[in-house]
C-alpha cells in the first residue's frame, strides 16, 4: 500500500506507553474527515474517494480497498455489531453502507466488491452515525439530519431546527426511539424517532461550537465538547430533565494537573519554576475533538485504584495537541500525552480522532493531521502507562500504609492518645498533717454500759406498708420501654431521602444567622449557634420553647455534642470556649483569654469525649479536660472544671486553619485539617505528627469539611467511613477516598458562591444534603453526580444543614433565622 510506512520511536515510546502502529499518506485532504476503528479493524479515505479498512492487530496484511464514490469521502463509520460488520460511508454523491466480510471474500475471488447505496446527493455529509440495531443510520448534513434505511435507499425522516451547521447526531444506546445532535449554533437537541419531534433544546452553551458528542449508557449521561476546550455533562434521566451535571475547563483542568505535578516534583528536589517553564510554556485552547469512555479497569492487587474510582467515570478527551483521561465524576485530569512528548509520531496536530477500546490493556487511537495530509494509528498501552506513572492528579499512590479512620492497630505507648485523664486534684499536691501526734477521735458516748444512750436499741418496725400507685407504675414502665424501642429502632437503610417539609419554624423574632446547628446522637435534642450571641436548645421535632444559653460575647460559629449527650460545646467569635451541661445554663467550663489570640473556627469533643479539638488560627489544639459541675455558695465565681494542654499542631505552609473535622462517636486517631491555602491535611493522633496532605483540594479555600460518622442506630461497612466531603466558595463539594487521597466524586448544582454553606451525610450513608444561596436545600444521591431533590421554599440562603441519627429526618437553618425540618 502506498504511502504507508512504519513509525520513527522516541525515548518515551520505548517504554511502551504510547506506540505509531502505522501511518499513511494521502492525495486529499484528511484534516476534518470523520475516521472510525472498531476492536479489529480501523477505516479512512486513502486516496480521496477510496476507502480503506486496515488490520489493527496486524498492519502489515494487505489492506482492503473498497471504490465506489465519484467524490471524495467525508466521514466514515462502524456498525455496532460484529456479525455482520457493517462500515458506513459518504460523500457529496453518495451515502454507501458495506459488509466487511462479503467485501472481503470477494475481493479474494477477483471480483468488484459492492456496497449498498443508501442516500445519494444529500451534499456534503459531515458526521455519519448508525443506530445500536445496525438499522438506521444518520447523516449529517448542513443544518439538517437525514435519518436513511441502512437496507435499501430510504429517507425515513429529516430533521431540521439548528440555526448552523450540525457537526454531530449519534443515536443511545438504551434508547431506539431518539437522537442526540449538537451543532455550531452552540446547542445540542434531543428528537423523537417516531413521531419526528423535538423533544428539548438546550440553551447555548459556549461562545465556540460544539465539535463532539458521546451517550453514557452506564451513567445515562450526555457529554458534549466544544472548540474552546469545555465540557458539558447532562443527565438524561427523565425526572432529571435533562440538567447540567458538571462542567470542565479542560485548559484550566490541565493547569492544575501540571501545578500538583509541579508540587510533587518539588517534594522530590525539582524546581517547581523548571517544571512550570517546562510544561506549562504556552496557553492554548485545546478543542474537545473527541470523547471516548474508558473502559479498562486493572485487576491486580498493585494498580486497583490506579485508575477507576466509579466505573464509567473516565473518559478519553482527544484533543489537537494529545490525548487525555479525565475523570468527570470529580473533573480532574489524571494522565495527558501531548504529541510533542513524543517526537517519533507522524502528527505533531490532530485534526480528528478515533478511539476505540481495543481490550483491557490496549487503547487504539485513529487520528489525522491538521496540516498535513498524514493518517495514523496510535496504541495506548494502559498497562505501562500505569506503571510509569506512579502518581495520578499530582497525587502519590497509596502504599501499604493507608490511612483508615477506624482505628486498626492498638494505641502507642507514647501515644498522645494514651495520656492520662484529667482529675480534678491532679494540679494539687497531697496535703500533709500539720500536728504528728494528734488525739484519736472519739464519740461523744464513748461508755458502752449507758444505757440511756438508746444507740444500740432496734427501730420500730412497721406493721403495715400499703402499696400505692401500683398499676400507675407499672403503665409509666410501659410507656418508657415503648419509647425506648422507638428510639432504638434501626435506621431505615432503604429509606427515601426527606423531601417533604414536616415543621417551619423562626428560631428568633428578628432575622439572625444560624451559624451552626448540630443533632444530639439519641436524636432527641437538636442544638444552634446563633450570631447575636446565643444558643438555643430545641427537641427534634422542634416543638415547644427552646431552651437558651447566654454568655458568649461573640457568634456563636460552633456548638457540638459529647458523646454521652450530657455536655454542650460551644465556641464563639469572642475567643472563647465553653461546656454547658445540658438542662444548666450556667457553663461548666469556659476556656479563653490568652489562651486564644484569634477566635475559634472550630471545637469538637474528640477520642470518645476524652479530649477537647479546637482549632485557633494556624494551630490545631489538643486539650485533656475535667467537668465538674459542683457549686460552693461561697466561692461561686471559682471554676472546678479544669482543662490541660496536650499538644499543638501547624499547618504546613502555618495558613488559618478553616474547618477540622474528627470522628467521636468511636475510636479514631485521624482529624482532618483544611485551611487557607487550599490544602487538606490528615493528621495521626496516634503517632502525633502529620500523615497525608493533598493540595489544592480546590480552586477556593476549603470552608467546611464533613465526615462520614453514620450513627448508633446505622450499619456500614467499615470502609465507608473513610468517605469524607469538603464544601468551597465557587467549587463545589467534592468526595474523598482517605485510603486513596483521591477524589472519588463531585457534586454540583448547588449555588455557593459567597456564603460558607455546609454539607452533611445521612446516617445511612446514602445520600448528601448541602445548602445554596439560590433559598434551596440540595439532597444528592452519593453513587451520582446530580441531586435527586431540591428544597425550595426557603426564605433565605441556606447556610447549615444536619441530618437526624435516629430517623430520616433533615433539618435547615437560613441566614434569617429560619429553621425547616423535612421528612421523606
Amino acid at each position: 500500500m502506498d504511502g504507508l510506512h512504519s513509525a520513527c520511536v522516541s525515548e518515551d515510546c520505548v517504554r511502551g506507553v504510547l506506540e505509531e502502529r502505522f501511518s499513511v499518506s494521502c492525495k486529499a485532504p484528511v484534516s476534518h474527515i470523520q475516521v472510525d476503528c472498531c476492536s479489529s479493524v480501523c477505516a479512512f479515505p486513502l486516496q480521496g474517494n477510496e476507502l480503506c479498512i486496515q488490520s489493527i492487530a496486524d498492519p502489515s496484511l494487505q489492506p482492503l480497498q473498497l471504490k465506489g464514490h465519484h467524490h471524495s469521502i467525508s466521514a466514515v463509520t462502524f456498525g455496532n455489531r460484529q456479525k455482520p460488520l457493517l462500515i458506513c460511508s459518504a460523500s457529496e454523491d453518495y451515502v454507501i453502507v458495506w459488509d466487511v466480510e462479503r467485501c472481503r471474500k470477494k475481493t479474494e475471488e477477483g471480483l468488484i466488491a459492492m456496497g449498498t447505496i443508501v442516500g445519494t446527493l444529500l451534499g456534503n455529509v459531515s458526521h455519519l452515525s448508525i443506530c445500536p440495531r445496525d438499522e438506521k443510520v444518520a447523516a449529517c448534513t448542513g443544518a439538517k439530519i437525514y435519518i436513511l434505511n441502512i437496507k435499501q435507499e430510504e429517507v425515513i425522516s429529516v430533521f431540521e431546527g439548528h440555526l448552523a451547521a450540525v457537526t454531530a447526531a449519534v443515536f443511545p444506546s438504551w434508547n431506539a426511539d431518539i437522537i442526540v445532535s449538537i451543532s455550531e449554533d452552540r446547542t445540542f437537541k434531543v428528537w423523537n424517532l417516531s413521531n419526528e419531534e423535538l423533544i428539548h433544546q438546550s440553551a447555548v452553551l459556549s461562545g465556540s461550537p460544539l465539535l463532539s458528542v458521546f451517550l453514557s449508557e452506564m451513567n445515562k449521561q450526555l457529554i458534549t465538547g466544544s472548540a474552546d476546550g469545555q465540557v458539558w455533562v447532562f443527565s438524561l434521566l427523565s425526572e432529571h430533565k435533562y440538567r447540567l451535571v458538571t462542567r470542565v475547563d479542560l485548559q484550566k483542568t490541565e493547569q492544575r494537573y501540571l501545578k500538583n505535578k509541579a508540587f510533587r516534583e518539588t517534594q522530590k528536589g525539582t524546581s517547581i519554576k523548571d517544571s512550570l517553564e517546562k510544561d506549562n510554556k504556552v496557553e492554548t485552547v485545546n478543542p474537545v475533538l473527541r470523547i471516548a469512555p474508558f473502559m479498562s479497569v486493572l485487576d491486580t492487587r498493585r494498580n486497583a485504584n490506579r485508575f477507576c474510582s466509579r466505573s464509567g467515570s473516565y473518559f478519553w478527551i482527544g484533543s489537537s495537541d494529545g490525548v487525555y483521561l479525565i475523570n468527570l465524576a470529580t473533573s480532574e485530569l489524571c494522565t495527558v500525552m501531548h504529541f510533542k512528548d513524543y517526537p517519533g509520531l507522524t502528527i505533531a496536530m490532530a485534526g480528528s480522532w478515533a478511539i476505540q477500546q481495543g481490550n483491557q490493556t490496549n487503547v487504539f487511537c485513529l487520528l489525522t493531521s491538521m496540516f498535513e495530509d498524514n493518517i495514523a494509528l496510535v496504541q495506548i498501552n494502559v498497562t505501562v502507562l500505569a506503571e510509569s506513572h506512579c502518581y495520578f492528579n499530582g497525587q502519590e499512590c497509596p502504599g501499604e500504609d493507608n490511612l483508615y479512620v477506624v482505628a486498626r492497630r492498638p494505641l502507642l505507648p507514647d501515644s498522645l492518645l494514651s495520656s492520662d485523664v484529667l482529675r480534678k486534684d491532679a494540679s494539687k499536691p497531697p496535703k500533709k498533717s500539720a500536728v504528728k501526734n494528734c488525739v484519736k477521735d472519739q464519740p461523744v458516748v464513748f461508755h458502752s454500759k449507758v444505757k440511756s444512750s438508746g444507740y444500740t436499741a432496734p427501730g420500730c418496725r412497721t406493721m403495715f406498708s400499703p402499696k400505692t400507685n401500683t398499676q400507675k407504675k407499672n403503665h409509666q414502665l410501659s410507656k418508657s420501654s415503648k419509647k425506648n424501642e422507638v428510639l432504638f429502632k434501626d435506621y431505615p437503610a432503604d429509606c427515601p431521602a426527606p423531601s417533604i417539609l414536616q415543621t417551619h419554624l423562626n428560631a428568633t423574632a428578628k432575622p439572625t444567622p444560624v451559624c451552626s446547628l448540630q443533632f444530639s446522637g439519641d436524636g432527641k435534642q437538636v442544638v444552634c449557634g446563633l450570631s447575636d450571641t446565643s444558643i438555643l436548645l430545641y427537641n427534634s421535632t422542634l416543638s415547644g420553647a427552646p431552651a437558651v444559653y447566654t454568655g458568649h460575647d461573640g457568634a456563636v460559629r460552633c456548638v457540638g455534642w459529647s458523646h454521652c449527650n450530657q455536655w454542650l460545646l460551644s465556641a464563639s467569635e469572642d475567643r472563647t470556649l465553653r461546656i454547658w451541661p445540658v438542662g444548666i445554663t450556667q457553663p461548666a467550663l469556659t476556656l479563653g483569654g490568652e489562651r486564644f489570640p484569634q477566635p475559634l473556627r472550630s471545637a469538637q469533643f474528640y477520642y470518645m469525649d476524652k479530649f477537647l479539638l479546637l482549632s485557633c488560627g494556624p494551630l490545631l489544639q489538643l486539650y485533656l479536660y475535667h467537668l465538674d459541675t459542683s457549686q460552693d455558695d461561697i466561692k461561686r465565681y471559682k471554676q472546678k472544671s479544669l482543662c490541660k494542654l496536650v499538644e499543638k499542631f501547624q499547618m504546613t505552609t502555618g495558613t488559618e486553619i478553616t474547618s477540622v473535622s474528627a470522628v467521636n462517636d468511636f475510636f479514631s486517631y485521624i482529624v482532618l485539617v483544611a485551611g487557607n491555602d487550599h490544602a487538606v491535611e490528615a493528621f495521626d493522633l496516634n503517632v502525633g505528627r502529620r500523615a497525608a496532605c493533598i493540595p489544592d483540594a480546590h480552586t477556593r479555600a476549603v470552608h467546611h469539611i464533613a465526615q462520614n460518622k453514620g450513627s448508633m442506630f446505622s450499619t456500614q461497612e467499615p470502609d465507608a467511613y473513610n468517605l469524607f466531603l469538603t464544601s468551597s466558595v465557587t467549587d463545589g463539594i467534592k468526595l474523598w477516598d482517605l485510603r486513596t487521597l483521591r477524589c472519588v466524586q463531585r457534586y454540583e448544582g448547588h449555588v455557593n458562591r459567597c456564603h460558607p454553606c455546609t454539607a452533611a451525610f445521612s446516617p445511612c450513608g446514602q445520600y448528601i444534603a448541602t445548602g445554596s444561596e439560590n433559598n434551596c436545600a440540595y439532597v444528592f444521591d452519593i453513587r451520582s453526580g446530580t441531586y435527586i431533590h431540591k428544597l425550595a421554599r426557603h426564605s433565605d440562603t441556606v447556610i447549615n444543614v444536619a441530618f437526624n441519627p435516629s430517623r430520616p429526618q433533615l433539618l435547615t437553618a437560613t441566614l434569617d433565622g429560619k429553621l425547616q425540618l423535612f421528612r421523606p
